[in-house]
């Protein structure tokens, strides 16, 4: 199985390649088979990262990194799809084979360091992944040329810098802290520190973790630093908005989530989680109160994911066995129903020609497939069973309860729930309120006949939604004792 982490790391840095110096036509099939391909591979190491931790050279795969590379896999392969039919009605533009060249460059080169981000073996590299991610991912906000998108880059640029340069210094203390056990030369890796987690430093580690919870969680979208996530989110290409939202906060919060394994070793399970839960508390409220007043969808989307990013948070916080499974099923579930809900807005916005919601009316009979389908990434994003993410939050909430956390469970509940009423309240209107008057496509609603864009856009949308029934009824046994070991992982107590 060694082989397929070569793949993994070498195939997406390949096409983005071939995309500088090939045809659109040539590099759109490329890319597709290279999203099958790393998806293929990533289920194939299911098995072995659920018993085992697989590796070559640097790159190593546990359980936990097995859940993130995971979710990435599945919504690069998806958003690879997506893409073709998402460009296909520019293609006939004179500037077209330089923006496809570098908008595929640019996909793959995100999907690459992301699936790295997830193998590599110790947190100096990580932190590299990290950093090329937020270099990449700049660059695609701004593709589309508009004063608006290169504002939200600049930005996007700003805050993720100043917040990679706090996660630096994390792990510059945590280099620290280990070399008083280790000697100053040896790796960052995290299975090392945590073998010397006994003997290392109390109050460098704690502040390491504090640093890394700030600085990775800038990217994560954790408020108070998530101010650069919706415009970033609004102003890119659909297709980079739903690697941004399902896949690279997920990410973010793996490097968290790795500072948080040491950290628990050394300190206990007191501190990390209490920090967490803190954290994951305020983003579910700011979030909630912000979802409830949004005209931009692709805004509410990005609100929606700070929501998300904070449950992750707070089950972390929680710290049981149950409320990890379920954290971790939530990574799962969440990159599926967020890539769905994104792609689903962006058939919306090439439907309709805006991105406000009140300009949306009638998606139900407009989109016969994508409307409906639309409503439905929504509702499960706010836990309709019986799909992943009900099954996800449900473990956590009895995780919360179970582990002494009555009360911020129940807070947890009433948060989703407010969310929930704002997320349900837009897509209902956009989707089944009919539209009054139909206006000319130049005014925002096209009077054209019922009928999808493009069916490249629509499959996607319904792999993901078949993966999270799979994901809420029965996952697959081999991907239940993968989320197990995870859980076990993050508690130190795999045998």
């Amino acid at each position: 199985m060694r082989w397929l982490l070569l793949v993994l790391a070498l195939l997406p840095l390949a096409t983005a390649l071939l995309a500088l110096v090939t045809s659109p036509k040539v590099i759109r099939a490329a890319t597709a088979v290279s999203g099958a391909v790393c998806l293929g591979c990533a289920l194939a190491l299911v098995p072995s990262a659920a018993h085992g931790q697989p590796s070559v050279g640097f790159l190593r795969l546990d359980a936990l990194s097995g859940v993130f590379l995971l979710s990435t896999a599945f919504l690069y392969a998806m958003v690879s799809a997506y893409t073709i039919g998402y460009l296909k009605d520019d293609q006939d533009d004179p500037g077209f084979p330089r923006y496809a060249r570098r908008f595929y460059a640019g996909l793959n080169l995100f999907a690459w360091s992301m699936l790295c981000a997830c193998m590599v073996d110790e947190l100096a590299l990580l932190w590299i992944a990290i950093e090329i991610t937020t270099v990449v991912s700049a660059l695609l906000v701004a593709i589309d040329a508009t004063e608006s998108a290169a504002e939200a880059a600049w930005k996007y640029v700003l805050l993720a810098s100043v917040g990679l340069g706090i996660a630096l210094l994390a792990t510059i203390v945590m280099y620290y802290a280990g070399s008083t056990v280790l000697g100053s030369a040896y790796d960052l890796s995290v299975p090392q520190l945590v073998k010397a987690a006994p003997h290392m430093p109390h109050t460098p580690v704690r502040l390491a973790f504090v640093l890394a919870v700030v600085g990775f969680g800038t990217k994560v979208g954790l408020v108070p630093m998530h101010t650069w996530l919706p415009d970033a989110h609004s102003q890119a290409p659909t297709p980079i908005s739903a690697l941004l939202s399902g896949s690279l906060l997920a990410v973010s919060f793996y490097a968290v989530l790795r500072y948080f394994q040491v950290t628990r070793a050394v300190l206990g399970p007191d501190f990390p989680q209490d920090v967490l839960l803190a954290f994951g508390i305020l983003s579910l409220l700011l979030s909630a109160l912000y979802v409830l007043d949004q005209q931009d969808v692709k805004r509410l989307l990005a609100y929606s994911s700070v929501e998300h990013m904070g449950i992750l948070a707070t089950a972390v916080g929680f710290g049981t066995p149950i409320a990890l499974a379920g954290a971790l099923l939530h990574v799962l579930a969440h990159a599926a129903a967020k890539g769905n809900a994104f792609m689903g807005a962006g058939t919306l916005v090439h439907t309709y020609w805006t991105k406000e919601i009140n300009g949306i009316r009638g998606a139900m009979d407009r989109l016969p497939v994508s409307g409906p389908a639309f409503l439905l990434a929504v509702f499960i994003l706010s836990a309709l069973p019986p799909f992943g993410i009900f099954r996800s939050e449900f473990q956590i909430v009895q995780g919360g309860i179970a582990g002494g956390r009555t009360a911020w469970a129940a807070m947890l509940v009433a948060l989703v729930t407010l969310a929930f009423a704002g997320l349900a309240l837009a897509a209902t209107r956009m989707v089944v309120v009919p539209s009054a008057e139909p206006a000319p496509r130049s005014l925002g609603a096209a009077a054209t006949p019922a009928r999808e864009p493009s069916w490249w856009m629509v499959a996607p949308v319904l792999v993901g939604l078949a993966a999270l029934l799979v994901l809420g009824i029965h996952p697959p046994a081999d991907l239940t004792a993968l989320l197990q070991r995870g859980a076990a992982e993050l508690r130190g107590t795999v045998t």
